[in-house]
């Protein structure tokens, strides 16, 4: 006698009034931790200042595999100061869209400052946009040393002024925790600057 297959995304009554659910998440399942609070406390924060100013941010994100743009649209009314974002993972990504020569691709030796603020200025000035983050960075778990190492991240805010930019290592090599920490990173360094920008500092 056949044994029938599995019941996906349905109640099953079982003997005792009890009930199983299939492991086919819900809605409230999929987005009640996202975007993680760090991030979304972040994000509120320069959407009101932007939103205030009527200024707008570009992203040109690698690591952290898109993350900041997702923080930055899960705000109400991003189409006000959301111009656009790049997820720049490969290098051949850079070529097609972040603004870099092959000259670039075969001097690549992993992200430094100066790496990073290219590719944010590469986006501010194709998205038009007034600021524009940068970030680049090796999730893990494996890597190299120095500036390849799990861990290792380094962020950027190009602002109509110059830049600003920031190397930050985690000290963890787990994947997933480091790609939120990149975004966190990153849009930590957006709100500092466009806090300082408002004290008159930058």
């Amino acid at each position: 006698m056949a044994l029938p297959g599995p019941v996906l995304g349905k109640l099953v009554l079982v003997p005792g009034n009890a009930r199983t659910q299939s492991a086919t998440p819900t809605m409230t399942d999929t987005t009640a931790a996202f975007p993680p609070p760090a991030l979304a406390a972040l994000a509120a924060q320069a959407a009101a200042i932007l939103t205030e100013r009527k200024q707008t941010v570009g992203v040109a994100e690698t690591a952290a595999g898109g993350l900041v743009s997702a923080a930055l649209l899960s705000v109400p009314g991003a189409s006000a100061y959301y111009a656009g974002g790049l997820t720049l993972y490969t290098l051949a990504s850079r070529l097609a869209f972040g603004g870099w020569t092959e000259a670039d691709r075969a001097g690549y030796r992993g992200p430094t400052p100066e790496i990073v603020a290219g590719l944010a200025a590469h986006a501010r000035t194709a998205l038009q946009s007034t600021y524009a983050i940068g970030e680049s960075g090796t999730a893990g778990p494996t890597g190299g040393i120095t500036n390849r190492k799990p861990g290792y991240v380094v962020v950027a805010v190009v602002t109509p002024e110059g830049e600003v930019t920031r190397a930050v290592d985690t000290g963890v090599a787990d994947r997933q925790t480091n790609m939120v920490r990149f975004a966190e990173e990153a849009l930590k360094l957006l709100v500092e600057v466009l806090t300082a920008a408002d004290k008159g500092k930058l």
